[in-house]
């Protein structure tokens, strides 16, 4: 798949706007009922600033250190941007993480809540957080796993009282996607949480369908990255 060039991001946002909103219009949803985060991970800031310029305000990235780099000055230009934290974060870069990020979504164990929670009040900022739940139970990849969602969230939000507002998932590659949305959006369901961040390029309008309010959406806009 050759990549995409910054001319071709106005027409691929569109597009993938219009996918949502007929995702969400079959499903019986509110067109606005969910928010697109465009992943700009491992792109220049010509392409992120492409999206800016189409109106596009949602970000994600994977790393601490690489948002580093490419936010504060792509912020001050555009300061109604959110910028999402879709990858693991280690423990020793939340501070980096509260000062930068305003939604975190890659929260899966003890020891990070307790360092974000530590953080937040040394800087006064609360990005809001979502519980990464590892609905494969893969061992390879970051995650809660299902049977102990209910204790860690109840952990972060009424001991940490963390501002924990959703879940978050990512299936495995070569199973249905839907079961895993459906089993996320019952764990948060259960646990009273609005918000669900689940489906990328390949699956977001199923995700959509199954009740996502954030979907992750970088290869569709973007194009494939370089190796």
């Amino acid at each position: 798949m050759p990549t995409m060039t910054e001319t071709d991001i106005p027409a691929n946002l569109a597009a993938v706007r219009v996918r949502i909103e007929a995702a969400l219009r079959a499903a019986g949803r509110a067109k606005d009922s969910a928010r697109l985060i465009a992943v700009s991970k491992e792109q220049d800031e010509i392409a992120i600033r492409a999206a800016l310029i189409c109106g596009q305000r949602e970000f994600g990235e994977n790393r601490v250190q690489e948002a580093q780099r490419k936010w504060p000055a792509l912020k001050r230009d555009y300061p109604d941007c959110v910028l999402h934290l879709i990858g693991p974060l280690q423990s020793n870069k939340a501070e980096d993480a509260v000062a930068l990020f305003d939604v975190i979504h890659s929260v899966d164990r003890d020891k990070l809540a307790r360092a974000l929670a530590a953080e937040m009040p040394k800087q006064n900022r609360r990005p809001s957080l979502l519980i990464q739940v590892n609905t494969g139970e893969e061992p390879q990849k970051a995650g809660v796993v299902p049977e102990a969602a209910g204790a860690f969230i109840a952990l972060c939000r009424d001991e940490l009282e963390l501002p924990v507002i959703g879940l978050m998932c990512i299936p495995p590659v070569d199973e249905e996607p839907s079961l895993h949305f459906a089993l996320l959006r019952e764990i948060a369901r259960r646990n009273n949480l609005p918000e669900l961040s689940m489906g990328m390029s390949g699956d977001f309008e199923i995700a959509a369908g199954f009740g996502a309010t954030m979907v992750r959406v970088g290869t569709a806009i973007f194009g494939a990255r370089t190796p």
